[in-house]
């Protein structure tokens, strides 16, 4: 009878009726920044941090584990709290690299909260919570946007520039091709929201995108003031 339910638990096991996938079973990461100018220039309500205004710099949205067919894991253990005093030596660096711009105003602490809650708990087999953050700061410091983009000519001034010569820059400085998806403002001008760089399973080196993001943008668009 003992083998019998043995056989059962395994069968169970093989069809993915009894676990689901472990929480360290991803294959990358996307590394997602986001223009604040896009972010802010929707009907969606936007609020500067308790700090004031975030520099005019693309900013921090996460670090996602991912698997090749394009989905995702989250929320992987609701027993790994977020716990702000492991990121203490960070919370300068992450107001200025990874500011939030919900509202109310607030320090941040509540989404960095969200992403490693959601996110950043499916990747603990390789980082902890200090690393996560650590990691996507460093990451951020290796993939310069503003500064790639500038020094191709394509400037946060409200005006439209060609899709692909945005990717085309910063392949260009990376060495990969990035995801880019846009969003729409009131006039329904399509935006340049966010880039999405992926990352190999360390969380530390860039790689080629296994697969990109389904959101896509128009041929031209536009890159908004902040």
């Amino acid at each position: 009878m003992a083998a019998k339910g043995w056989f059962i638990l395994k069968l169970l096991m093989f069809q993915g009726l009894f676990i689901s996938r472990p929480q360290e079973d991803f294959d990358f990461f996307y590394f997602v920044l986001q223009w604040p100018g896009a972010y802010c220039d929707t009907n969606r309500p936007c609020c500067y941090p308790t700090s004031g205004k975030p520099a005019a710099d693309f900013g921090i949205h996460g670090l996602w584990p991912n698997y090749n067919d394009g989905s995702f894991p989250s929320n992987c253990d609701p027993d790994s709290q977020f716990d702000r005093s492991q990121i203490s030596d960070l919370v300068s660096s992450l107001k200025q690299n990874w500011p939030t711009l919900a509202c109310p105003s607030n320090e941040g602490f509540k989404f960095w909260e969200h992403e490693w809650e959601k996110h950043g708990t499916c990747s603990e087999s390789v980082m902890d919570q200090h690393e996560y953050f650590e990691n996507a700061l460093k990451l951020k410091d290796k993939a310069d946007l503003l500064q790639i983009l500038t020094n191709s000519g394509i400037n946060p001034d409200d005006g439209f520039y060609n899709l692909k010569k945005i990717s085309n820059a910063i392949e260009d400085a990376i060495g990969f091709t990035p995801g880019i998806e846009c969003n729409k403002d009131s006039e329904r001008n399509n935006q340049l929201d966010q880039i999405y760089i992926c990352v190999d399973t360390s969380g530390t080196e860039f790689i080629e995108c296994p697969v990109l993001p389904r959101r896509r943008c128009p041929t031209r668009v536009q890159f908004p003031k902040f």
